[in-house]
């Protein structure tokens, strides 16, 4: 059996508790096309490589974002900071209240401003991947600012607590590891 035949047909309420398991960072995707800055709550947002600077984010093909991507043809990623729940409840359609959103450009790129970091990037290439498109963006430009993430897991918003300062040179550099 191939690994696409499915031995039985995947539950999918439980497949996204499965995948909503995985603790991850909140981002917004914004783009820019006509003179209109548009955003989007997301969490599917990965590095792809150091070189060169790749970064790829996965967005549903029925999504407003899916056709502004492939217009705009760049996309910024801003990831959210500790105390930003109502603005990534605005961008994914769910706040009962508009907050004051502060956009600044990176490389012409819009992102939001007072997050804990940002990106810019210039679409390379975008694939298939079922329902939704993953596009690699060409990092163009980065921010970083000294603010506490805003971190997400089983569809609740939550915070880190670090057990230690990192060391000052870590025992394990993720970017450089390989297995024999």
């Amino acid at each position: 059996m191939s690994v696409t035949e499915a031995k039985s047909p995947i539950d999918t309420v439980l497949f996204r508790r499965v995948m909503g398991s995985f603790a991850t960072g909140v981002t917004v995707i914004t783009a820019e096309s006509d003179n209109a800055v548009r955003g989007m709550t997301a969490n599917a947002f990965m590095s792809g490589s150091l070189a060169p600077p790749l970064c790829i984010i996965s967005v549903a093909k029925k999504a407003r974002m899916h056709e502004l991507l492939e217009k705009a043809g760049h996309f910024g990623v801003s990831m959210l900071a500790l105390g930003q729940e109502a603005v990534s409840q605005h961008f994914a359609r769910q706040g009962a209240t508009e907050p004051d959103l502060d956009f600044e450009h990176i490389e012409g790129v819009p992102v939001l401003a007072g997050v804990t970091a940002s990106l810019a990037a210039e679409i390379d290439a975008s694939h298939d991947c079922g329902d939704h498109t993953l596009f690699i963006g060409r990092i163009i430009g980065l921010r970083e600012y000294d603010r506490p993430p805003l971190a997400y897991h089983a569809g609740k918003y939550a915070t880190l607590h670090y057990k230690k300062e990192v060391p000052a040179d870590p025992a394990i550099d993720f970017w450089e590891l390989e297995h024999d």
